[in-house]
Parts: structure tokens; sequence; C-alpha cells
């Protein structure tokens, strides 16, 4: 089947008057194929493009409903092998890009190399590596390009300007724009800082950025994608997944959709 890039995806869903939904779910979580069935169903409920969790020991970013799911898978004996046929399943039954968010160390331990091979052949768009800055990513960005990976690098309200045109130049698919300081988890309003650290992105030269770390609801979606490319939801499908299986999650993805829609007046970056 033919799959769009992520780049692609969020242009296609511009160019429809809709910002993107980006769906986080843990691979493994709270099994192998239990993550499966959650993340197919997530992308059919509306999900634009899935982001798909490497489980991880040591996960600075995450808060607490994100590392005790992915704790969870690995107290159920995921490992980084079980991976890629959990991307093939996916990718066989939906053509909407599928981006692994991994800490750096488990893709050096895999090898840069093979792990990009492996992700390519299973149809993974690209990675989303969460403590890889773009200065130490040389290796990644050669490796990437050579296999047409996308890589997304992250972005915080305490960047510099100078870091900022750094993420811009060298992301491919978007630039993660972190909302807040701090790890993962639902808020009830999403940071102020988020519009501002947008603007300071486009302004230094990034040119599809989605917004990540706090959303949870459907106004919280449409208030995103008023003034970025599109909204990343992570700790409330995980808990909804935990609280109530696939079809909890699979209702709440359909919610937030409806959140993606844009106003005449909200339109994202012109």
């Amino acid at each position: 089947m033919t799959r769009r890039t992520v780049q692609e995806t969020i242009a296609a869903r511009k160019a429809e008057g809709h910002g993107v939904l980006v769906a986080y779910l843990p691979a493994g979580f709270p099994t192998v194929e239990d993550s499966v069935s959650a993340a197919i169903a997530t992308l059919d409920a509306g999900a634009d493009i899935l982001e798909f969790g490497v489980p991880y020991s040591d996960p600075v970013m995450d808060g607490v409903v994100i590392a005790e799911a992915t704790q969870k898978a690995l107290e159920n004996g995921f490992k980084l092998k079980d991976l890629f046929p959990a991307i093939r399943a996916i990718t066989d039954r939906s053509d909407k890009p599928v981006l692994v968010m991994t800490y750096w160390n488990p893709v050096v331990q895999y090898g840069v190399e093979n792990f990009a091979r492996d992700l390519k052949d299973a149809g993974g768009a690209g990675l989303i590596t969460p403590d890889l800055i773009p200065d130490e990513a040389a290796q990644w960005a050669e490796v990437s390009e050579r296999y047409g990976l996308e890589a997304v690098f992250l972005a915080a309200p305490s960047s510099t300007d100078e870091r900022l045109g750094r993420a811009a130049q060298s992301s491919r698919g978007f630039v993660y724009a972190v909302s807040t300081m701090g790890i993962t988890g639902t808020r009830d309003d999403v940071d102020v800082a988020a519009k501002s650290l947008v603007e300071r992105l486009y302004r230094n030269g990034a040119r599809e950025v989605c917004v990540g770390l706090g959303i949870s609801t459907p106004a919280q979606v449409r208030d995103v994608v008023s003034f970025a490319d599109g909204a990343i939801v992570g700790s409330a499908l995980v808990r909804a997944l935990a609280d109530g299986g696939v079809d909890s999650v699979a209702t709440l993805v359909g919610e937030l959709q409806a959140g993606t829609m844009r106003s005449l007046a909200g339109s994202g970056k012109a």
C-alpha cells in the first residue's frame, strides 16, 4: 500500500482544514499483541500519526502513567526485538505513518544502522528521540536520510533561538514542541509557553511543529491546532487503555479527532 510520510500527512490534513492528531502508545503494553491491537484501533478511530514508544528502564521524561505502562511492558517480557514485528503488524493494516519514540541508548545497543534498516523494513516512518540533541545526532542524520526515515527532535521553552534553529533545521517530519517544562502527563490547561515556543520555532525556520505534553481533551487539541500543525496526546490514551482497554482508547481518539478541525481564523502556520 502507498504510505504517506509524516510531512505529507501534515500537509494533506492542513489542506483539508485540520491539524494532525499524533497518538502515543507504548509498545508491549500490556502485551505486545494488545499494543498492536490498540495501535490499529487508534489509527482506525482517527489518529493521523502513531507514536509508538519503546519501553525503557530509565524513562527520565515519562510521567507516572506512561512510566507505569512501560514498566508493565518490560515485566511482561517486552524485548527490543519485539518492536519491529509489532510495527509490521500495524503497517500491514494501516497506511498511516508510524513514528517510534525511543531514548537513544536502545538504538545504540541495537546498532544504529541495524535499527534504521529494520525500522524501514517494518514500514516505520522514523524516530522521535527525546534525549538526542541535533548537535550530537550526526550519525543518525546520515543513516536516517540514507534510509528515507524522518527524524523528529524536541524543542523546549527554555531553548535559545540558536538551539531552536538547529532543531528546525535537523528535524524531518515535524519539530516536537514540549508545551511545558517537566515530564509527561495530562494537565488542565496547555502551558501558555506553548504558543510562544511554536511561534519562535516558525521564526527560526521550522516548517512543521506539533505540540505535546499535557494535552488530553478535544478543547486542548483545538487550541493547539489553532497555532501549530498538530497535537500529540499520550498519557490520556495510555490511561484509557489501562482502565478500559482497546475500545476505550478508540472512543477517546474519536473525541480528540473532533478537535482537529480549524476555524477559518485559526490555521496554524500560514
